[in-house]
C-alpha cells in the first residue's frame, strides 16, 4: 500500500497521541481554567503502519519538528475548543506528511528565444550609444 493511501484512509490515527495543557490562546478568564491546547505526538520510530523507507523520508523532512525520541510534535491552540484544536492538529499532520511526501518537480534548463537575445542586444547598443554621446573631444 502506497504512502497516499496511508494518508488519504488515514491509518495512522491508531498511532496518534493527544495530551491537553492549558492555552495562552483566546478565552479570556476561562484560559487559566481550561485545558485547550492540544500536543499532537506521533512516534515514527514505533509506527507499525510505516515501512523503514517512509519513516528515513520523513525523518529527513521533517526533522525540525522531530525531537530526541523520534517524536513528531504538532502544537495547536488556535480555538477555545479543545475538540477543534484536535482536529486542526490532526489536518495538520496529515497535510505535513503530504507535502513531505510530494515529489518535487524537476527543473528543466531553457535557453532565451531569439526575441529575447535581440531585444538584450538592442538595449546593450542603445545604452552604448547613450554613453558615446556622453563624451566630449577635448
Amino acid at each position: 500500500m502506497s504512502i497516499k493511501d496511508k494518508i488519504n484512509k488515514k491509518l495512522l490515527d491508531n498511532e496518534l497521541e493527544f495530551q491537553a495543557s492549558r492555552s495562552s490562546g483566546p478565552g479570556g478568564q476561562n484560559v487559566n481554567k481550561v485545558n485547550s491546547k492540544i500536543t499532537l505526538k506521533f512516534s515514527v520510530v514505533n509506527s507499525r503502519v510505516l515501512n523503514e523507507q517512509e519513516k528515513e523520508m520523513i525523518f529527513k523532512k521533517l526533522d525540525k519538528k522531530i525531537n530526541a525520541d523520534g517524536e513528531l510534535l504538532i502544537q495547536v491552540e488556535e480555538k477555545r475548543s479543545q475538540y477543534q484544536n484536535k482536529e486542526i492538529a490532526v489536518r495538520k499532520f496529515y497535510d505535513l506528511l503530504r507535502k513531505a511526501f510530494q515529489r518535487r518537480k524537476i527543473r528543466k534548463a531553457t535557453k532565451p528565444g531569439k526575441a529575447a537575445i535581440e531585444k538584450r542586444l538592442k538595449s546593450k547598443k542603445k545604452q552604448s550609444e547613450k554613453k558615446k554621446n556622453r563624451q566630449v573631444d577635448w
